[in-house]
């Protein structure tokens, strides 16, 4: 198997495990706060970090060391507050509405490194995020008695991510994969035992197992899609992102018997659509073959 094949399954598998992981998220809000599966979350996260930098050698503490901890801090917080708007979005909608809104983040990741980063985006480009953006518009049918605030929710999300992934871009000119992972996890359990504590239901024994579920599968998600660009280029995984939206659609219809509606599919069509095409252009205006060989 060819290192782009190989990439490409272990993409695969990381998105199926961010489904699940989001499923049993979707589960436990009808039990216990967000506060309290996000402290629980991050500290599996934390942990994951930890053992993957002591593994990969130098020193944990001397990972650490960063010309941008603000930043990095910063960075940090803004992922806890994406997760916490996907989780409590869970609470009340499907996964398949919440991820074809939140599947928007690559348009955003788009718009703003032209904005931010000055990167230079075309008038095609331009076009297509304005069409996936159109699409989410079809989800949300906003001034309709279909449309419901919580959407908004996954919509704050995928903004927060998109930005959270351009500071990744900013952030990993300076700083190794491990010193990221290491702020990432930390500073996000650190911030969320201000709350989680606060917020605790006592879990008990299906409770536990299923916190621990949620966060050992966070954590092989984050690890397989680690190994996925150790072995294939980003720019070839990134079509295969989008079927974390499948498997989500596939599992809430296996565990809640939930299926989206036709709007939820025609407006998702859409912005999977315009996101491939804004990939497309991307490879060709790098001069790479769209068939990653």
């Amino acid at each position: 198997m060819s290192d782009g094949a190989r990439g490409i399954v272990l993409i695969l598998l990381a998105n199926l495990g961010f489904a699940g992981m989001d499923a049993v998220s979707k589960t436990l809000t009808m039990e216990y706060s967000v506060a309290q599966i996000l402290w629980i979350r991050f500290a599996f996260f934390a942990g994951f970090a930890t053992v993957l930098a002591w593994r990969r050698g130098g020193g944990v503490i001397r990972q650490f060391r960063t010309t941008r901890p603000v930043f990095q801090c910063a960075r940090a917080l803004l992922l806890v507050a994406e997760i916490g708007c996907f989780i409590l979005a869970f609470r009340y909608m499907q996964l398949a509405e919440t991820h074809s809104i939140g599947a928007v983040f690559p348009l955003v990741i788009t718009a703003l490194s032209a904005l931010w980063l000055r990167e230079q985006v075309g008038v095609r480009r331009w076009t297509a995020v304005s069409i996936g953006f159109i699409g989410m518009l079809v989800i949300l049918r906003p001034g309709m008695s279909v449309f419901e605030p919580v959407a908004l929710l996954p919509l704050a999300g995928a903004i927060l991510f998109g930005v959270y992934q351009v500071m990744t871009k900013v952030i990993s000119r300076t700083d190794g994969m491990e010193t990221i992972l290491l702020y990432t996890g930390w500073i996000g359990f650190l911030a969320m035992s201000f709350f989680g504590p606060f917020e605790w239901t006592w879990p008990d024994g299906r409770g536990w197992g299923l916190l621990m579920l949620a966060g050992l599968l966070g954590s092989i998600g984050h690890a397989t899609v680690i190994k996925a660009l150790e072995v294939a280029p980003a720019s070839v995984l990134q079509p295969f992102n989008y079927t974390l939206l499948i498997w989500a659609t596939t599992i809430g219809f296996v565990v809640f018997d939930d299926l989206p509606d036709l709007w939820t599919v025609v407006g998702a069509a859409i912005i999977v659509a315009s996101g491939l095409y804004v990939w497309w252009r991307e490879r060709v205006r790098a001069g790479t073959p769209v068939t990653g060989r």
